[in-house]
């Protein structure tokens, strides 16, 4: 029987073409999923931040003193 495999042997710079490939896929994917972690870690403390924040009292700006009218 006569597949595409048994038929078109692929060449050795192919092999390497195809190795190239997955490997640098590998290291896409891998990059991909440590920034993805990365996110997710930083927007969980960036929550925690802000309701951490919004709990807490607000204080209110001081209040202005008047000028006082000097008599001269």
């Amino acid at each position: 029987m006569v597949t595409k495999d048994t038929l078109f042997r692929p060449t050795k710079q192919e092999t390497k073409a195809d190795t190239t490939n997955r490997t640098a896929r590998e290291i896409i994917r891998s990059e991909a999923e440590a920034r993805e972690s990365k996110t997710a870690t930083l927007r969980a403390a960036r929550m925690e931040k802000e309701a951490a924040q919004a709990a807490l009292p607000k204080a209110g700006k001081p209040a202005k003193k008047m000028a006082t009218p000097t008599g001269d």
